[in-house]
């Protein structure tokens, strides 16, 4: 509310006076207008307002699956696998066009010195100098504008293409590697720090728990009621819960940078983890072992690697055929830089116009005859590195089947253990309870409840690392199968 002036004149107050002079009613209305500017309740501020404060940067919320698409975008390696499976998708365009006609053109203008000799005219041509080099033509200029197709066949380039198929494909599957090795590492970081926040919590209950107990083994003694042996221990008890709670805050901000270096550009970016509550199912073994057989990209890596063997056997096998080359020219080599020009003859064909403009072709084969044995040692090797790609493809499929089996036996094993975790921790929480009834009844000693305490802190972290234990696995999985 804005107080109000009055400006009628007051009765007694200004005689003979029944308004405001000018000047007078000019200040009433500065007054009103400073008033009205005034903010409520009548204070004012000499000082401009400060600036508002910037607001705090909210922490960014990152699930498991942003995780793994922010670490996607940034990590270096994966990186590397991707821009060399793009390029190896050229290199198979490259090879394909290997097999087509090559298109160029091809200009060309010769000038010789002259040699000092005329050619006689006939039919009244004039005389045209010779050149000094016999090579360049009769005439001292000479020009070529030519359009030139190149076709050469043979089952090297079909070898090149096989070869180059067979190569992205191994890039692709070396990419798709790299892609489930990105996960499992997300993974594991991500749950390692969850983790090490969840033990971070755990230790600062643990410790205020210490120091509750330690207040009351203090009190008790007070009252003569402990020995001052239990506060002793309590106090011991309370140090080294503290220490912990310092180590357990030192691995949560470890694990949040390491996980953050994977993520953002700037490491101090603040952010919160959510995961899901419930841990995911575990397949069927059959089905994961279909899953595998399908999906498997190391298995995948060496079958294409083996194809690529294959295609350098056969590119060295293609030494031992012959080569075909085709050549078209179409364009002008003449005189004149034109497409008529005068046809230089004597007899009835003197004087007359010829056509410059035409095509020539020409073909080529070529047949190996010797070359030492280097093309059969080149067939050699190319086979030794064909049986060794077979040795490996082997030894992929054996080890890919050990790797199923131990997997989902941890996976399994883990799943398992989740559950007595569970059981564990609130058995340890009743006994740490009923402890520390019974020692306030005088009933146990002090060694008891801490022994209670440290026994509940065990479960607890007993409990988060077996989560990990499991997602691990879970990851371990996917790299196997890629649909877990």
């Amino acid at each position: 509310m804005l107080p109000s002036v009055n400006t009628q004149n007051v009765a007694g107050a200004h005689p003979g006076r029944g308004h405001l002079p000018p000047l007078a009613s000019a200040l009433w209305l500065l007054m009103l207008a400073a008033l009205a500017a005034a903010p409520a309740g009548g204070q004012t501020s000499s000082a401009p307002a400060a600036s508002a404060a910037p607001a705090p940067q909210l922490p960014i919320v990152i699930t498991l699956d942003e995780a793994i698409r922010r670490a996607e975008s940034s990590e270096p390696a994966y990186a590397a696998s991707r821009a060399a499976s793009q390029s190896s998708q050229l290199d198979r365009s490259i090879a394909r066009a290997g097999l087509l006609p090559n298109a160029r053109y091809y200009g060309e203008g010769i000038y010789t010195q002259p040699n000092g000799i005329a050619t006689e005219g006939d039919a009244g041509e004039p005389s045209a100098p010779l050149p000094r080099f016999v090579a360049n033509d009769s005439r001292p200029r000479e020009y070529i504008a030519q359009g030139i197709v190149d076709e050469t066949l043979s089952l090297t380039g079909l070898a090149a293409v096989h070869r180059a198929d067979a190569s992205a494909a191994m890039a692709r599957a070396e990419l798709e590697i790299a892609r489930r090795g990105l996960v499992v590492t997300v993974t594991d970081l991500f749950y390692g720090s969850l983790t090490a926040d969840r033990k971070r919590a755990v230790a600062e209950s643990a410790y205020k728990d210490a120091a509750n107990f330690t207040a009351l083994t203090t009190k008790r003694e007070n009252e003569r009621e402990a020995a001052r042996a239990d506060v002793i221990k309590a106090q011991l008890t309370e140090q080294q819960r503290w220490r912990e709670m310092q180590d357990a805050k030192a691995a949560a901000e470890k694990a949040r940078l390491d996980l953050a270096v994977l993520l953002f550009a700037d490491p101090l970016t603040p952010y919160t983890l959510k995961a899901d509550a419930t841990v995911a199912p575990l397949a069927p073994f059959a089905d994961v072992e279909q899953a595998a057989a399908k999906n498997n990209p190391e298995l995948k890596s060496a079958l294409a690697a083996l194809d690529v063997s294959k295609a350098d056997v056969m590119s060295a096998r293609a030494a031992f055929l012959p080569t075909l080359g085709l050549n078209v020219t179409y364009g002008i080599d003449a005189n004149e830089f034109a497409v008529n020009g005068p046809l230089l003859a004597s007899g009835p064909s003197a004087g007359l116009q010829a056509r410059n403009l035409g095509y020539s072709t020409s073909f080529t084969m070529g047949f190996p005859i010797w070359d030492w044995l280097s093309t059969e040692h080149k067939v050699k090797q190319s086979e030794i590195r064909r049986d060794l790609a077979r040795a490996a493809l082997s030894a992929t499929q054996r080890q890919l089947i050990a790797q199923l089996h131990e997997a989902y036996s941890e996976a399994q094993t883990a799943r398992d253990d989740l559950a007595s975790l569970d059981l564990s921790v609130k058995t340890a929480a009743e006994s740490l309870r009923l402890t520390r009834l019974a020692y306030e009844g005088g009933d146990a000693l002090v060694l008891e409840v801490v022994d209670a305490q440290n026994s509940y802190v065990a479960a607890e972290n007993a409990r988060e690392d077996g989560r990990v234990r499991y997602e691990n696995a879970l990851a371990a999985l996917q790299t196997l199968t890629g649909t877990m």
